[in-house]
């Protein structure tokens, strides 16, 4: 019985901490712009728009927020001894989900952001990051927050294995 509630406040605690990640590495995308003056004429501005991924890592990292929310008001209300098993693994396959997801879209924008800092000549892109650098280093910083989530949402994924497991 005391394992049970230590494990459940390790998973409320998990979450909490995946679900601060996972917004801020949406805001830290989401609101991220810089605006330059080039060659003295042309104004440009970046944004997360320019970078389809980096729109798709904003949404996904939301909508992983709010999974993680909503199984946070889960463990609250549902909290008792009796576990069904079926709700276990309905919990163990959407965490699985949401942490190969989250590392999938973490790792495109990673690649994708690559091409900003290197460009590429065959396709005539130039470094970005040359220009906008301060907008490159807060998405680098939100791209790191971002990992840290898939390490906690590993971690939540490792315990909610174990608590399905340990039903048989």
């Amino acid at each position: 019985m005391e394992v049970a509630k230590n494990i459940d406040i390790l998973v409320l605690v998990l979450r909490l901490l995946a679900t601060s990640l996972l917004v801020l590495t949406a805001c830290l995308v989401a609101l991220d712009s810089e605006t330059k003056i080039v060659f003295d004429v042309i104004v440009k501005k970046a944004t997360f728009r320019d970078l389809n991924i980096l729109f798709v890592l904003v949404w996904i990292d939301s909508a992983a927020a709010a999974y993680n929310v909503l199984q946070v008001l889960r463990c609250c209300v549902f909290s008792g001894p009796k576990v069904d098993k079926n709700l276990a693994w309905l919990c163990y396959l959407l965490d699985q989900a949401v942490a190969y997801i989250v590392f999938a879209t973490s790792s495109a924008a990673l690649q994708g952001s690559l091409f900003a800092v290197t460009g590429n000549s065959h396709f005539q892109w130039m470094k970005l990051c040359n220009i906008f650098t301060r907008f490159c280093f807060q998405i680098g910083g939100a791209l790191i927050c971002g990992f840290v989530a898939c390490l906690v949402l590993l971690a939540i994924s490792s315990v909610s294995a174990y608590t399905l497991f340990r039903l048989y």
